[in-house]
């Protein structure tokens, strides 16, 4: 880990603990610190349904959302068989990773301030992207707007979903908990 990684994750902890949890109890009500919302894990997902032909996609996959998350992916397998995609049960269809504490305070300043204004086209994210619990979730079509993917190196696009989970109640609370930390929602 080189210092400018440790000052980005002590910047947005910092900011959150600063600012995001006094503009949130204020807000709405909360009596306890420990009530107001905060991001709990980071999850992304790669799916890769053309791994049933060509495995080199799946190994060309876990080595780029390693250098995206910082930590090193688990393949999925798939749980049962369906013949019409010629997909047998334990074939290897994807890989995902999940990001906790200081790798996840990274990941999203590194998503939020760097990947996101690198989007062709960029109107804001989807407001109604959050499951009722209040957990987000997105996705994005080219996985190269991350700085950290070499372009020269990429064989194939791929697609990358990422879900933020958060420990808000409702979504109007964890909407309010992610604009605040600086993701952009469209209007």
């Amino acid at each position: 880990m080189n210092s400018i990684e440790g000052i980005s994750m002590a910047r947005l902890k910092e900011y959150y603990r600063r600012d995001v949890v006094p503009a949130l109890t204020k807000e709405f009500g909360y009596k306890n610190i420990m009530e107001v919302p905060r991001i709990e894990k980071i999850v992304l997902n790669m799916g890769l349904g053309e791994a049933i032909q060509n495995v080199k996609i799946l190994d060309s996959a876990v080595s780029e959302i390693a250098m995206i998350a910082g930590q090193r992916p688990v393949i999925t397998k798939a749980k049962k068989s369906i013949a019409t995609y010629k997909l047998r049960k334990g074939m290897s269809i994807g890989c995902m990773v999940t990001l906790r504490s200081d790798r996840m305070y990274e990941f999203f300043d590194r998503f939020v301030n760097i990947a996101i204004p690198r989007i062709r086209d960029f109107r804001g994210i989807s407001p109604r992207s959050f499951d009722g619990r209040g957990n987000f979730s997105t996705g994005i079509n080219e996985h190269f707007i991350f700085p950290e993917t070499d372009y020269d190196k990429i064989d194939k696009v791929l697609g990358l979903n990422i879900t933020i989970v958060t420990t808000a109640q409702t979504d109007e609370e964890a909407r309010e908990l992610l604009r605040l930390m600086g993701l952009a929602f469209r209007n």
